[in-house]
């Protein structure tokens, strides 16, 4: 496709920084840039967080929007993975040095965006899941807390137990608005509803969030969010393993390929709108720093793909409480403080709170 241009695929670099002993390799050692490339397309580069591309979400669904670049604008467009923490400074750096725009994919790449931003002030870079400090920064942060809320009305509505759970990856400001929102979604509309979160502190082990979603099935748990990168993955190996009554929210992006009779629904987050938007600002030269703050008014976050088994009065309900978002009627908690003092509203005729709801997140 025209002006396409990749670091090679996503697996072979893998092996390539492996075999170089940790180096960061770039399109100089990996391939030429094309003519067209060179004289006509800006160059955008996607630095992962460590969980990578294949991650069947966070890092995937950002790498989707500047394939999406690609397509649509002819940008040349490469994408380099962190193997570790450590690489982000040289894979930001990499990206910046080599071409016009990078996009810092995740909460984790605060302080090397930092640390790297200021120091090649012509140059653009977009940073998902975080607030902009630097002035040729972009950054985007969402309100997952309104999509968790949603998930959390399905799940406390759906719920045959009255048990709902939580895989998170790390306990982040992103992850921790997932948390605090499904919670005050369950509570809402079930009063007497036990939510129980787990935390892998690792967004890459599928075989611990299939551990931490096995011990929620085995502790009465029916419906599980996951929020855990390429962890989140397990969530569905679970479900597929306990068989049918047990159900997976996906958090991000569709997951249904993981686990179609598993999946409740899945909260939208526009990562890749996020990403494709800031690349196609830089090309038409009218990329501007600061940070924009999405939610479902901006159409950063929404909800969608109930599962079949899922009642249409059930949907409408969850459906009257996203335009009670929208309208501003209901006031979604995006931190454990805000959680702490949340009141249940639910909507005329649609359940009332108790004194004291059984919903608590970690601390």
């Amino acid at each position: 496709m025209a002006g396409l241009t990749r670091l090679n695929a996503r697996i072979n670099r893998r092996r390539l920084i492996a075999a170089s002993g940790g180096a960061v390799l770039g399109a100089s050692a990996l391939g030429a840039i094309s003519p067209l490339a060179a004289q006509d397309a800006i160059i955008a580069t996607l630095v992962t967080d460590t969980a990578g591309i294949g991650d069947q979400n966070f890092n995937d669904l950002a790498n989707a929007g500047g394939e999406r670049a690609a397509e649509e604008l002819g940008v040349d467009f490469r994408v380099i993975e962190s193997q570790t923490a450590a690489d982000y400074e040289p894979n930001l750096t990499l990206g910046l040095e080599q071409g016009d725009i990078v996009a810092a994919i995740g909460f984790l790449l605060v302080d090397a965006v930092n640390v790297v931003a200021p120091q090649f002030p012509d140059k653009s870079v977009v940073h998902i899941d975080a607030e902009s400090t630097q002035p040729n920064v972009l950054g985007y942060i969402f309100r997952e807390h309104e999509g968790a809320f949603l998930g959390g009305v399905l799940a406390g509505l759906f719920s045959t137990s009255g048990r709902v759970g939580m895989v998170g990856g790390q306990r982040i400001p992103p992850v921790i608005k997932y948390e605090v929102g499904f919670a005050a979604g369950a509570m809402t509309v079930n009063p007497d509803v036990v939510f129980t979160p787990s935390y892998a502190d690792d967004f890459e082990d599928p075989a611990l969030g299939k551990e931490l979603t096995l011990a929620l099935f085995e502790g009465g748990v029916d419906v599980v969010m996951q929020a855990a990168g390429r962890t989140g993955i397990g969530c569905f190996d679970a479900a597929k393993e306990k068989g049918p009554g047990f159900w997976v929210v996906a958090g991000d992006t569709d997951q249904a390929h993981l686990g179609p009779d598993n999946q409740l629904g899945y909260v939208r987050k526009g990562v890749d709108n996020a990403v494709f938007d800031a690349i196609k600002a830089k090309a038409e030269g009218s990329f501007e720093g600061g940070t924009q703050n999405l939610g479902i008014v901006e159409g950063g976050m929404d909800f969608a793909g109930f599962h079949a088994s899922v009642d249409q009065s059930i949907i409408d309900t969850v459906m009257a409480y996203r335009q009670a978002i929208i309208d501003g009627v209901v006031t979604v908690p995006a931190t454990d403080e805000e959680f702490a003092t949340f009141t249940p509203a639910p909507l005329d005729g649609m359940t009332s709170p108790s004194a004291s709801p059984a919903a608590t997140p970690a601390t």
